[in-house]
């Protein structure tokens, strides 16, 4: 099984080009992927996989 990289909140905002508000209030409305909880329930993180996969389909106003 392969392993899945996590990445950091400072990883994940520079990939997706948003800022910390927009990233929150895409999670509150359920339409950003889910966090994973890391030690002691503080720290998150994201799967890559599942950024890469929110960046390739999410719409671009040039298309």
């Amino acid at each position: 099984m392969k392993e899945s990289k996590l990445l950091k909140i400072k990883e994940v905002l520079k990939r997706c080009a948003i800022s910390r508000a927009t990233l929150y209030r895409l999670i509150e409305a359920k339409r950003f992927p889910e966090q994973v909880s890391l030690t002691g329930n503080r720290a998150v993180a994201w799967r890559e996989e599942d950024i890469q996969r929110w960046i390739e389909e999410r719409p671009t106003l040039n298309k």
